[in-house]
């Protein structure tokens, strides 16, 4: 067993070390990374403002070593002849005047401390906050160029929370390495002097011995802590995630009934927070009983040599004092070197996970200098158009099509058949595997995403409205439009009347993902939204299939007044509301199976026809359905009243 333990137990030293270094190597790029954002090139004002924080900086520093000078003074004139009553070497006047301003100048000494270490924190507060500004809002940038299939991969909790880390991250990084470790060194570096100078080596090396030891030590518990940590930032991401994704999810849950089941998923991530924040807070207590014990062996020997040396003549009382007040002077700032440390570990973990953010490569990407699309026709073509998500799994298959200017196409199809997808593309939500998309000619992929996006109105089948007003989630569609645009396009979209019944109007609230408003609602809400945009190209995806079919033919005649005149593609799973479209595309497998109009597929008796039939069957036998129910219930009611009335 002896044999095989060095080696393996060298090995993990080694993967340790090398493990260290990495992190090293990751922190200083990090840190690298994250410096044009606190020395920003454009903000001479802000580089100027760290300047000042550094000088007040170091003259906080310069004042609290020489501090206990003053200490040391007042302690020698109290305790000197004049104190003990020589009042006529020197006079009265004098015997008392010199120790209380020599006290005075003490206590202003330390004021003056004080004030420095505010100014500075003053000073490079406006510094930190506009770093953590500047980088929030790139990553939220970044985060909405990213594509679709990021974010479906992605827990919108975890995404939230690894942003909320890293900005915080950064305010750590600034606070501990400028406003911190720097300014500590430099203390070290001063008290060091002054030690060497005013007393002799033995106490130097003592205290530099002491240093290295608590230093070595926090290092050492400080990254045994990390691992701690991380695991229980870990769970607190999990549990976070897990919440935000059964919260979103309220209706589900309610529907199945699994409150129980979602709070012990829930429970089970908080044990796990609990466990590893239990572990934190016994870890950080050997920590801190470890520094002490370090720092008081090291204060004990410097007080011991003092002692003596009172004692023999060789010092005064003032000087047992002032090595004193030096050491207590230099335990502050040690005593923050393992919170320093670990938040400084922490702090560069956060911001290098959210670096990792910002280096996700966005899939779909504008080209060099790419034009705006130019829309005069709108007239929308897929040239034998191919796609996967997986290479093993196509989706589409060389599917080739047009909708010309002002006509109405649509697709339909088995589900799995790729009808969504081809929305997908249109948007650039993805980009095309093989083939090619083109509006009045031109490739999207040519022109910039943004541009593409403002010629197209979408009204999707599960429309999420934002957690704020009505007014603004159909003003979200064009956010400059008028009072009296926004009134005309709810009234278009047939929901206006229902606003304005409404106790607060267009000032009404819809909640989370607009819970607040019926499925008919919220799709009044997003047509008006679209009509708002006016876009040249419009695009319905399944959006009246989650509706009854009252609800249903309403939605469809706002619908059919949004596309007039509008190049429209309708992506629908109930054939009837299609029977009208210019062109029927029938998508199967990925293939383009048929093509037509309504009258034109019902007559080839292929796919639609079989799909017609079995939705008129489904939609008759539930109309039969209906009726009997209805007349069943008239039924009982006629049973239960007496016959005599």
């Amino acid at each position: 067993m002896s044999v095989q333990a060095g080696p393996t137990a060298t090995g993990a030293a080694k993967a340790q070390q090398a493990q260290q270094a990495r992190d090293g190597e990751g922190g200083l790029a990090t840190v690298r990374r994250l410096w044009p954002y606190i020395w920003p090139s454009d903000r001479p004002d802000l580089r100027l403002r760290v300047f000042l924080a550094i000088v007040v900086l170091a003259l906080a520093k310069v004042v609290t070593v020489y501090v206990p000078y003053f200490y040391k003074w007042a302690t020698d004139a109290l305790v000197g002849p004049a104190a003990a009553g020589s009042a006529e070497a020197r006079g009265l006047a004098v015997a008392v005047t010199v120790p209380v301003m020599l006290v005075v100048a003490y206590g202003m000494g330390r004021v003056l401390a004080t004030a420095f270490n505010q100014i500075r924190d003053a000073l490079f507060a406006r510094v930190s906050e506009h770093a953590i500004r500047r980088l929030g809002h790139r990553a939220f940038v970044h985060m909405h160029q990213l594509s679709l299939r990021f974010h479906l991969q992605r827990r919108t909790g975890g995404l939230s929370r690894t942003m909320d880390h890293g900005m915080k991250g950064i305010d750590a990084i600034v606070d501990h390495i400028i406003l911190n470790a720097a300014p500590t060194v430099l203390e070290f570096v001063l008290a060091a002097g002054v030690i060497a100078w005013h007393f002799d080596s033995r106490y130097l090396a003592v205290i530099v011995v002491t240093i290295v030891l608590y230093v070595w030590f926090t290092v050492v518990a400080s990254n045994w802590r990390i691992a701690i940590r991380r695991e229980m930032n870990a769970a607190d991401t999990e549990a976070s995630g897990k919440a935000v994704d059964s919260l979103l999810n309220y209706e589900t849950v309610k529907y199945f009934g699994n409150e129980p089941m979602e709070a012990a998923r829930y429970d089970r991530s908080l044990a796990r927070y609990e466990a590893a924040s239990v572990k934190t807070w016994t870890s950080l207590a050997w920590l801190n009983l470890g520094q002490t014990v370090i720092f008081s062996i090291g204060m004990i020997l410097c007080m011991v040599l003092s002692g003596i040396a009172v004692m023999r003549g060789t010092q005064t009382i003032g000087d047992f004092v002032m090595i004193n007040a030096l050491l207590i002077q230099l335990s502050m700032p040690l005593n923050f070197i393992g919170m320093i440390y670990r938040e400084l570990k922490q702090g560069l973990a956060d911001v290098e996970a959210m670096f990792a953010l910002l280096d996700v490569d966005p899939e779909v990407k504008d080209r060099p200098n790419a034009a705006d699309l130019a829309v005069s026709a709108a007239t929308v073509r897929f040239e034998n158009v191919s796609f996967h998500y997986d290479p093993a799994r196509p989706i589409l298959k060389d599917v080739s099509f047009e909708v010309p200017s002002g006509k109405t196409v649509a697709i339909v199809g088995p589900s799995g058949a790729g009808k969504s997808t081809i929305s997908r593309l249109l948007f650039r939500f993805y980009d095309v595997t093989g083939g090619r998309i083109l509006i009045d000619g031109q490739d999207i992929r040519d022109v910039n995403q943004a541009s593409v996006r403002a010629a197209i109105g979408m009204v999707p089948q599960d429309t999420v409205l934002f957690n704020d007003t009505i007014a603004y989630n159909i003003r979200y569609g064009r956010p400059a439009a008028t009072d009296a645009e926004l009134h005309a396009a709810a009234a278009m979209a047939q929901i206006g009347g229902f606003i304005e019944s409404l106790p607060d109007g267009y000032a009404t609230e819809v909640g989370e993902r607009g819970l607040k408003l019926s499925g008919g609602e919220k799709q009044r809400v997003a047509i008006a939204r679209t009509i708002l945009k006016a876009p040249p190209i419009l695009v319905l995806d399944e959006a009246t299939s989650a509706l009854d079919t009252h609800t249903e033919r309403e939605i469809q005649e706002a619908l059919d007044r949004v596309s007039t005149g509008r190049t429209t593609l309708v992506i629908a799973h109930r054939l009837s509301t299609v029977v009208n479209a210019d062109q029927i595309i029938v998508l199967e497998a990925g293939r383009i199976a048929e093509r037509g109009t309504h009258d034109e597929l019902i007559a080839e008796g292929g796919l639609y026809a079989s799909m017609w039939s079995r939705q008129r069957e489904a939609a008759e036998a539930a109309e039969r359905l209906r009726q009997v129910e209805a007349t069943d219930t008239l039924g009982i009611v006629r049973r239960g009243v007496p016959a005599a009335e």
